[in-house]
């Protein structure tokens, strides 16, 4: 376990940086790129731990993939081009990977196993087994599927109509990516709207998939095109510097090329309902994706209630909105957060015990976190505990503090953005 010292005390934030390539779009682009005829290209790729795990996974079901940094060429030979892999696949620490993957290897007809690191064993398989289960799919592992290693042997699918117990972008994508291959129209209905990259990218790639409202429904039997994918800057890498650009004094910065679609900018619309000066601008020539440059100054804040159909909007980023918060005046309460405790940490207990080492003033609730703002932030000792978000918002809020701050296992901070520390520097004046 590695240790650093932080960043602390910033006197201010100043110029532009190229947010790198969204993670869960990266993810996909790959995927779609393996079960489409042709070659697919992904410019601005994120290469971070997550996302070569998908590729270290795909290769190993027979699929020629190049990777040279942020450049990717997939040579992808169909659904009915993948084999069984002769070693077990092993996902790292990526729960996109390995709920994502289930759904193509349930209509596969052939066996696999997939495994992943510690925190991947803790996290719940149950959400997507059981609909695999229903469509066909032969699926095993620990505690009846509920957790890694599972076993899938895969065959013949057949549609279902399916209520989504919980919003979960990576469910709804599995069982889309198994509708695609089942008898029948398979239909999903949500509870809230969640991330649409999967959607967006059938269309992309040649297929058609119908989306109304809270439902989305897909036609089996569908053959995909192989395309190219530019991916956007990751947002939720972006919200890091969102919040140091509004927190630390003397600040205005520029992030380049970030994705803006709406099912993902919860947290621009949170910063600005605490008061944040935030200016967006569109590029109108995007066709898949919206994406477009934010500019952040430093802020005066208030405190607010983030809940209900936004908590889809921002899952990832309330951590570094918790820190946000601590800066607010008065108090924010975050509710409706229960999918929090199923990251790749329970996110409530570790952004509230963490914040405290350095002073913040906020308590843990069953779903979500109270936060009393207006607090200095001081020196201590705090970690990541291998949870990329944690570390990075704790990098975050070292700039605002007057002591020196020492992070744990900031090497957690290379799953989803490997120069992250480099762009914070080139950002300091």
């Amino acid at each position: 376990m590695d240790q650093i010292q932080l960043h602390t005390n910033a006197a201010g934030l100043s110029g532009e940086i190229s947010i790198p390539g969204d993670k869960s779009i990266s993810h996909r682009a790959v995927m779609f790129g393996a079960i489409a005829t042709g070659t697919t290209t992904v410019t601005n790729f994120l290469p971070g731990d997550d996302c070569l795990s998908t590729i270290s996974c795909f290769r190993k079901l027979g699929v020629e993939i190049v990777q040279e940094d942020n450049m990717v060429t997939v040579y992808g030979k169909g659904l009915n081009g993948l084999n069984e892999s002769s070693e077990i696949l092993d996902v790292g620490n990526s729960g996109t990977t390995i709920r994502l993957l289930m759904g193509i290897l349930a209509g596969r007809p052939f066996h696999n196993v997939l495994i992943g690191d510690h925190s991947i064993g803790r996290r719940p398989m149950t959400r997507v087994v059981k609909p695999l289960l229903q469509m066909g799919a032969k699926i095993d592992g620990k505690n009846n599927g509920e957790f890694t290693p599972i076993s899938i042997r895969g065959g013949e699918l057949t549609a279902i109509e399916y209520t989504l117990p919980v919003a979960s972008a990576q469910v709804k994508s599995s069982i889309l990516f198994a509708g695609l291959q089942a008898n029948g129209t398979t239909i999903i209905h949500e509870p809230a709207k969640t991330r649409d990259h999967t959607e967006r990218m059938i269309r992309q790639f040649g297929g058609e998939v119908e989306s109304n409202g809270l439902s989305v429904k897909i036609q089996g039997g569908q053959s995909l095109t192989a395309s190219h994918v530019n991916v956007p800057g990751d947002i939720s890498s972006a919200a890091f510097f969102m919040v140091a650009g509004a927190i630390v004094p003397n600040s205005e910065i520029i992030l380049k090329n970030v994705g803006l679609n709406p099912t993902r900018t919860g947290i621009i619309d949170v910063m600005k309902e605490m008061g944040a000066d935030i200016t967006i601008l569109p590029n109108e020539a995007e066709q898949y994706e919206p994406t477009g440059d934010i500019i952040v100054r430093t802020s005066n804040l208030v405190g607010t209630v983030i809940e209900g159909e936004l908590i889809p909007r921002l899952i990832d980023e309330i951590p570094v909105l918790a820190l946000l918060a601590t800066q607010a005046k008065g108090k924010t309460i975050i509710k409706d957060a229960h999918e929090l405790k199923v990251k790749e940490t329970n996110r409530i207990d570790t952004v509230v015990n963490e914040l405290s080492k350095l002073g913040a003033s906020i308590e843990a609730t069953e779903d979500g976190m109270i936060i009393h703002g207006g607090t200095a932030l001081k020196s201590g000792e705090v970690s990541s505990h291998g949870d990329h978000r944690i570390g990075m918002m704790l990098a975050v809020a070292a700039l605002i503090t007057k002591g020196e701050v020492m992070l744990t296992d900031a090497e957690a901070i290379s799953v989803s953005y490997p120069k992250f520390f480099n762009d914070l520097n080139n950002l300091l004046r």
